[in-house]
């Protein structure tokens, strides 16, 4: 069991979840706002996608990342910042010509994936360790491409949160730390219940826990319903835990959430539990994070 959990807040994700909840944050301030929301209830890691302003759909616009960080950086707040470098792997086959991407599709190479993470220097991002069918799509990450990716992540001194959706990526997650492409100790978020991927249940969790690396520091995650039944399982099998309006619209059954509202819901859970969320320089140091304000990796070199 672990009693020092790493809280993180998803705050908001790219899927089509604006109209079914009015506080998934849209615009940069919104979610640099939710961000510092989430903070003050107690959040160890912001992890942030942005949206289009005007349509609250996928963006991938530099600008709008700069912006989150820098409005986050300037408040008076601290927590741990975490961007989406998994964006831009969707496939949807077009219906009369299946060899080309219909409507819905929206597909980066790895240098367009890694941009806002060269040029911002998160402490952590996301590296999605496969593909995998996700809902009606098709999400794309192959070999190469995670290859690829991995080392422009490592060359830029940021830690890669390894995102695994199914048990293969686990494996392949393995074989980029063998291969000398993860540094250090590595950071596994096991993401569960998204179709058609690793279903959200204990078993399922424990199988994925079971084939990580002795060296690995591990969250995970369930989505809707889940959520809160995987912040408790993830603590009790050693792992760290993550919420937030990117999985999760519900505070309880008919009641929507905020950010800031699942985050506090899930700090009692875990105090309930006989836990404590670590804060954001804790986390640093637990994870051998650059600081921000430093430079410098918390506990080690710059």
């Amino acid at each position: 069991m672990n009693r020092n959990v790493i809280l993180t807040c998803a705050v908001t994700g790219a899927g089509d979840t604006t109209g079914k909840n009015p506080n998934v944050p849209v615009t940069p301030q919104q979610i640099a706002d939710n961000c510092i929301e989430a903070a003050r209830a107690g959040a160890s890691i912001a992890h942030i996608h942005v949206r289009d302003p005007e349509t609250g759909g996928i963006s991938h616009s530099l600008d709008h990342f700069r912006e989150v960080m820098e409005r986050v950086r300037e408040a008076d707040v601290d927590i741990v910042m975490n961007i989406t470098a998994g964006g831009g792997g969707d496939w949807i086959p077009d219906v009369e010509d299946p060899t080309r991407g219909g409507p819905g599709t929206d597909i980066q190479t790895p240098a367009q994936r890694h941009e806002p993470v060269g040029e911002l220097l998160p402490e952590l991002c996301t590296l999605d360790c496969g593909s995998l069918n996700f809902g009606d799509m098709v999400y794309i990450n192959t070999a190469d491409w995670l290859r690829e990716h991995a080392r422009l992540v490592q060359a830029a001194g940021v830690k890669p949160e390894l995102e695994c959706f199914d048990l293969g990526h686990v494996w392949f997650a393995r074989q980029l730390q063998q291969e000398g492409l993860i540094d250090g100790d590595p950071l596994y978020q096991l993401c569960l219940g998204i179709p058609w991927g690793a279903e959200a249940d204990p078993e399922t969790m424990l199988a994925m826990r079971n084939k990580l690396p002795e060296n690995a520091n591990w969250a995970a995650f369930g989505i809707g319903r889940h959520q809160m039944p995987m912040v408790a399982q993830a603590m009790m099998l050693g792992g760290h835990a993550r919420v937030g309006l990117e999985d999760n619209l519900y505070l309880e059954k008919g009641v929507l959430a905020t950010n800031g509202g699942l985050v506090e819901k899930a700090g009692n859970l875990i105090e309930t539990l006989g836990g404590r969320v670590m804060t954001p320089a804790e986390t640093r140091a637990h994870l051998k994070l650059r600081d921000p304000s430093t430079g410098k990796v918390v506990g080690g070199e710059a």
